[in-house]
């Protein structure tokens, strides 16, 4: 088969051989994200698969623990795939990544539980996890290169832009999956067994992706490079030991990746984020949302990379990041008012005080989600954020006293946490008063609180009505009511009475009470904009094509041949895995210390100004640049 691309060559229409390159290689793109999709949105019934000896939070813990090894090993794999495929080929390197990959997200759902297996289960999840995050390293840097050295020189923005749509077609091929699947089954069997669904049928985008690349021939300008005796016997030293090529990796991580990688996951996924966690939108709906806002931006990362052929790359990844510094703040108070207007207004109008000691309170910096927080300051303000209730924090509480926080009228007291075993329930108790007492506090304010029904065995009935006076509950009304028997066994199971309470009965009466359950902040959805909302989306996702599309045509443009696939490989992931990977817990951390749900936008805002001022300053661009002259 002859090869596609010659030295020199120019605008003509694709050809057969150059889409099949294309495909092959996108795929792998479009796996790397559907499978990160997957896990982050099934981590909960991963953790209670794989850690179902842990209480609910801690496996939720271990299940994005795992989740996080597979991302902090990315940048390894760009080294070691990097060096690969520098040294062997290109085909053959990213063959073995998609493999490696495709076989890793298929075997997830194919894996016994610990229920099953024991420990051998979240062990071998682990090790799973971290080869798919081994196999992406090399993945995209192989694709990226691979691409660009067959495409003619001034259309390497067009035919690289489509390796960066499938990123976004991968997260909505997965949304579409969950949402199809989670319609098919109840939830009962979706918990059960029907997660493991979209793992599986990953497989068919990996038997697609293998048979197509390997029908594949080896990048003509690598080919060249080897037949004339040109190749690099040391890729890793030459691209990162001597200075020349150092200082190109350096700039393409801090004047273009790092920036790329905060608007990426700024405009995706920490949208997405903020939708359903910060202004408590269903997660269906959010889903939904993001998924039209994706449909309807996907087109641009093409159109943004075929002018990049016209106009250059840089001058379109920078214009993304000055947007996304200029645009943020707007776009997300807009989003609150769109998705939830009652929490906006209340969040306009009633601002909470936390008064602490000197002291008492910390930087909630929490990347893996392990933190718990012992202080009466941070266990408080720590709850607001969570809520996305603004505060301001007053140090003029006397040293040893605990923490109180003033909404409205009404005061509540935190607590610190007593480390010893024999106390958690009194910690337990002391921290139900604080939620209960605080979400009183809220729901007089205004703030957008509802309240579940629960269940309550008929010797806890009194006790939940004088607990509960603002509900106006008659004991009476409520026995005279519907009500079910149950078997003793299963409420102490369901914790609904403990062994000393049933004081040897063998059975139970139990009541349903509305509205005096667990308090829950909510988005009423009649009052969701949703075409205001999917607007939004849509500008965050534009923001996502300009600096994204052009990326990997600048990245392959940047570096010689000899160490390309290394050499760009390392700073994307660094950039993706760690400045983008980090962005969540970062700007949880930054919105906990200021008291305010929008105050962690800076972190985007100044790594975007960082790649915006750098990239401006000292990145050159590279349109015109012939790879096959670029050794």
């Amino acid at each position: 088969m002859s090869v596609t691309a010659t030295a020199g060559s120019r605008s003509r229409s694709m050809s057969r051989e150059e889409k099949k390159v294309i495909f092959a290689s996108s795929l792998g793109t479009v796996f790397e994200w559907y499978d990160f999709y997957l896990y982050g949105s099934l981590a909960a019934f991963i953790g209670a698969a794989f850690f179902s000896q842990y209480p609910e939070a801690t496996r939720n813990i271990f299940a994005l623990l795992a989740f996080a090894a597979g991302f902090l090993v990315r940048p390894f794999g760009a080294l070691v795939f990097g060096r690969i495929g520098d040294l062997v080929g290109r085909k053959y390197t990213f063959l073995i990544t998609i493999l490696i990959m495709g076989m890793s997200t298929f075997l997830v759902g194919l894996l016994p539980g610990s229920a099953t297996w024991g420990l051998a289960a979240p062990v071998i999840l682990i090790a799973l996890r971290m080869l798919q995050g081994l196999a992406l390293g090399g993945e995209y840097g192989g694709a990226a290169t691979y691409v660009a050295e067959h495409a003619p020189d001034d259309r390497r923005g067009y035919y690289t832009s489509w390796i960066q749509t499938t990123a976004t077609l991968g997260l909505f091929l997965s949304l579409v999956v969950i949402l199809l699947i989670q319609g098919m089954l109840s939830k009962e069997e979706f918990a059960a067994w029907g997660w493991r669904i979209p793992f599986l049928i990953s497989v068919v985008l990996l038997g697609i992706s293998v048979w197509i690349r390997l029908s594949l021939n080896e990048s003509p300008t690598f080919q060249r490079m080897k037949e004339e005796g040109r190749g690099s016997k040391a890729p890793l030293k030459e691209a990162f030991g001597q200075w020349r090529n150092a200082r190109i990796a350096l700039l393409a991580l801090l004047g273009l990746t790092a920036g790329q990688a905060v608007v990426w996951y700024s405009g995706q996924f920490y949208a997405l984020f903020f939708l359903q966690n910060v202004l408590k939108v269903d997660s269906v709906s959010v889903n939904i949302m993001i998924a039209i806002a994706l449909a309807l931006g996907t087109v641009f990362f093409v159109v943004f990379g075929w002018l990049s052929d016209k106009i250059g790359r840089k001058p379109i990844i920078m214009a993304g990041l000055a947007l996304a510094i200029v645009t943020y703040f707007p776009l997300f108070k807009a989003l609150t008012w769109a998705a939830n207007p009652a929490l906006a207004s209340a969040q306009q109008n009633v601002r909470a005080t936390v008064t602490a000691a000197p002291g008492d309170c910390t930087f909630q910096f929490n990347p893996t989600g392990t933190r718990k927080f012992t202080k009466s300051c941070d266990i408080v303000t720590d709850f607001l954020t969570k809520n996305s209730v603004p505060y301001d924090v007053v140090m003029t509480a006397a040293p040893g006293t605990p923490a109180t926080v003033k909404i409205g009228d009404e005061t509540v007291e935190s607590f610190a946490v007593d480390p010893s075993p024999e106390a958690a329930p009194d910690n337990a108790a002391k921290n139900a008063a604080l939620t209960k007492g605080i979400f009183n506090a809220l729901q007089d304010a205004g703030y957008p609180l509802v309240r579940d029904p629960v269940k309550v065995a008929d010797q806890k009935l009194d006790a939940l009505v004088a607990a509960n006076p603002k509900l106006n509950l008659d004991a009476a009304a409520i026995r005279a009511g519907e009500k079910t028997t149950v078997p003793i066994e299963q409420a102490i199971k369901d914790k609904l009475i403990t062994a000393e309470e049933a004081a040897g009965a063998t059975e139970i009466t139990v009541y349903t009470v509305p509205g005096a359950g667990v308090f829950k902040m909510v988005a009423d959805p009649a009052e969701v904009n949703w075409p205001l909302i999917i607007g939004i989306l849509f500008i965050l996702v534009l923001y996502v094509t300009m600096v994204y599309g052009p990326i990997a045509a600048i990245l392959v443009e940047m570096f010689p041949t000899r160490i390309r696939y290394t050499g760009m490989s390392l700073p994307y992931h660094i950039g993706n895995g760690w400045f983008g990977g980090l962005l969540p817990a970062t700007v949880f951390a930054m919105s906990a210390a200021a008291g305010d749900i929008y105050y962690g936008l800076w972190y985007p805002i100044a790594i975007s100004a960082m790649s915006l001022v750098i990239g401006m300053i000292f990145v050159r661009d590279t349109l015109g640049t012939d790879l096959h002259t670029k050794e």
